[in-house]
């Protein structure tokens, strides 16, 4: 009998520890888990960012490319240039 009173103890004792333990180990598992994701998202925009530094830095550096740039994005034109038009008949 005295067995199994000490036995119902320490499961009773391995509950309360479970109750009060678990759900922060859980919450804590969660933001290991966002942080990765975040740190991902941050590497992620580092690269993103490099890239537009260095088109930046082409923009302002060559203005061939800028020209050729103005000209696919914008429509821009020379003066005196005609521009065409292609319109599909549907």
């Amino acid at each position: 009998m005295l067995k199994i009173v000490k036995q119902s103890y320490f499961l009773l004792c391995v509950g309360i520890l479970l109750a009060i333990f678990f759900p922060g180990y859980c919450h804590m598992q969660e933001m290991r888990q966002k942080n990765r994701d975040l740190e991902d998202k941050i590497k992620k925009l580092q690269v993103e960012n490099l890239k537009f530094s260095h088109e930046r830095e082409r923009l302002e550096k060559d203005p061939e490319y800028l020209e050729r740039v103005g000209r696919e994005k914008l429509g821009i034109v020379k003066k005196g240039e005609v521009v065409y038009k292609v319109v599909s008949p549907e």
